[in-house]
């Protein structure tokens, strides 16, 4: 139907006749003449229609906004250039048009910015516009670097079923009821983890797979119930062999893509120093504001809301340093002690420095008197705080605090522009093998439970459990974690001691798990991998913060498809073929 795509044409194609189709863009009229822009997935390109073209010249005064077309005409120079096209250069003198598709009067136009909502309900509409279309491309050439990287050093790719069995790893699994075996069910897989260390032990050495991934939980810009990851796997490997190969691949399919030249080699942080200095697993390098420890300080003072974590082993007292934050206004803070209580915090104390050399008369702050003149002057001197500064305090759980200034971090750096216009990664490593759930009362597993620990002996590891650390590592990127990864437990009796660690007990282990212990008893090998967010790196690359303009049909954040309103209703008589009842919810 066509001869070339309309943000192709250029002057090597002046004096040639072309043919072209796609949607019109702008229709401009006047009394002699016509100018349309027309676009397809390549760009925009300016058809001219002249008056003595009379055929043509009838049809360009009924064309309407995006109307799909398909036009023939001669290339020719454009008298005045418009340097922000490819095909600014030239025009197209068109001899003949030809309507494929009227089009309605659209719910927006294409240039507007839309709600969300709308944006998805009409996804095909949305994905015609130039930023959507450059998005997808991105990730296409992202997925082919990627692939063409593995494919050179031996990776296979291979495929894992999609229907499987239910396994905890974190969240809840979506569940598919069985036709043939009735009251039984299918699951889709949160990632393709078992499945990739069977492998390993069938000898396949290096694998991956671009998958297909699914959880039920609550999402947010970066999550999405379906999610596609790069996943990886290697044999007779230890940490830095996954490591170093998987940055060298990262770092070259961002200079392809992107040309962004990552650091070489990448730094290397522990999770203690990360949450010690940043509040944060995934630390954003970009940002060079960081927690202090002040508990030594504090241990002291009469303000127990501060002195009881200090004395607290699990306690924590740390101060952040807001360069330049005396400016707030009292709404300003008490907006960050609002964002505060979203992450744990009870109330927010804070601290204003007008002027440092005199002392207690040099500071405004609420909680000041509670602080003897030793205590002041030792908080001063550890954060570094000047004229003009703003000190926020996090006193409590060490988790909670990590997890309030860390936060309050990303938001003063935000709202101050003290984010470095850069990339930074790093990977971040010994991660603790287990947190320890108060409310359930037994031992989580902070990666997934096939995470070997660094402790090699299981009677260690069972007297030690608390403060195991594994052999886990997160490659992070700009404060996002872009991958995650670990060497894997290849042994029978570790691996159930850490189900019987996480309390899952030797039955429930043999029926959720029993193939995998089976598998590691015939010479399982030392094995490990990692798996990378498709969307994640493609929104980073793309510089959107939601995943959501990276994947072509998402859901919204209540798990929904606004284009399809899917999820629907099932007729009951296919609910009974698959021996379903609805019950209805409880109400209120």
């Amino acid at each position: 139907m066509r001869t070339h795509f309309c943000g192709l044409v250029d002057e090597a194609l002046i004096g040639q006749a072309v043919t072209l189709c796609g949607w019109v863009d702008t229709v401009r009229l006047q009394s002699h003449v016509a100018f349309i822009d027309l676009r397809d997935h390549e760009g925009i390109v300016q058809l001219v229609v002249e008056r003595e073209s009379a055929e043509a010249f009838a049809q360009a005064a009924g064309i309407g906004y995006e109307y799909c077309l398909r036009v023939t005409g001669d290339v020719r120079a454009r008298i005045q250039a418009n340097d922000k096209l490819r095909s600014g250069k030239v025009e197209v003198l068109a001899t003949r048009i030809d309507v494929l598709n009227k089009a309605e009067n659209l719910p927006f136009a294409l240039h507007e910015n839309p709600s969300e909502e709308t944006r998805l309900k009409y996804r095909y509409l949305d994905l015609r516009q130039p930023a959507m279309q450059r998005r997808m491309r991105l990730r296409t050439r992202l997925v082919s670097a990627l692939r063409h990287w593995l494919d050179a050093r031996g990776f296979q790719d291979i495929e894992t079923p999609i229907l499987t069995k239910a396994t905890p790893e974190g969240a809840r699994d979506y569940l598919v009821p069985s036709r043939v075996h009735a009251g039984e069910f299918f699951a889709l897989p949160q990632s393709p983890q078992l499945f990739k260390q069977l492998l390993m032990m069938a000898g396949f050495d290096r694998y991956y797979q671009i998958a297909r991934c699914f959880r039920d939980e609550d999402l947010r810009a970066d999550r999405q119930p379906e999610f596609t990851q790069l996943d990886m796997e290697f044999a007779f490997v230890e940490e830095r062999d996954v490591q170093d190969a998987v940055e060298a691949m990262i770092r070259h399919v961002f200079r392809e893509v992107a040309d962004v030249a990552l650091d070489d080699p990448f730094p290397r942080m522990t999770y203690a120093e990360a949450m010690r200095r940043y509040g944060s697993d995934k630390p954003d390098l970009r940002i060079a504001l960081e927690l202090v420890d002040i508990a030594e300080h504090v241990r002291q003072v009469e303000f127990k809301v501060f002195s009881d974590p200090a004395n607290d082993p699990a306690g924590r007292v740390a101060a952040l340093r807001v360069p330049g934050g005396a400016a707030f206004s009292r709404k300003q803070i008490d907006d960050l002690g609002a964002h505060a209580a979203k992450y744990g915090a009870k109330g927010l104390a804070w601290m204003r420095v007008d002027d440092p050399a005199k002392g207690r008369d040099g500071i405004h702050s609420p909680v000041a008197k509670f602080l003897d003149d030793g205590a002041l002057a030792a908080v001063l001197a550890a954060t570094a705080a000047g004229a003009g500064d703003l000190v926020l305090f996090g006193a409590g759980p060490y988790k909670t605090v990590c997890d309030v200034l860390g936060a309050l971090r990303l938001k003063v750096a935000a709202d101050l522009g003290l984010v470095e216009n850069t990339w930074r990664p790093l990977w971040v490593v010994d991660f603790p093998m287990f947190e320890y759930d108060a409310e359930a009362q037994r031992f989580v597993a902070l990666h997934h439970p096939f995470t070997a620990p660094k402790i090699d002996d299981v009677a260690d590891l069972t007297a030690n459990a608390a403060n195991a650390v594994s052999r886990g590592y997160d490659m992070v990127l700009n404060g996002n974690e872009i991958g995650g990864g670990s060497i894997r437990i290849h042994r029978t009796d570790m691996q159930s001691a850490v189900f019987e660690l996480l309390g899952i007990g030797a039955d429930e282990a043999k029926a959720k798990f029993g193939f995998l212990l089976e598998a590691l008893r015939f010479g399982a090998p030392p094995h490990g991998g990692i798996a990378f967010g498709i969307d994640r790196i493609a929104a980073l690359m793309a510089g959107t913060d939601s995943i959501r303009d990276v994947i072509a049909f998402p859901k919204t954040a209540s798990a929904q498809c606004l284009l399809t309103a899917a999820p629907s209703p099932i007729p009951a008589a296919q609910l009974r073929e698959l021996h379903v009842q609805v019950v209805e919810a409880a109400k209120d």
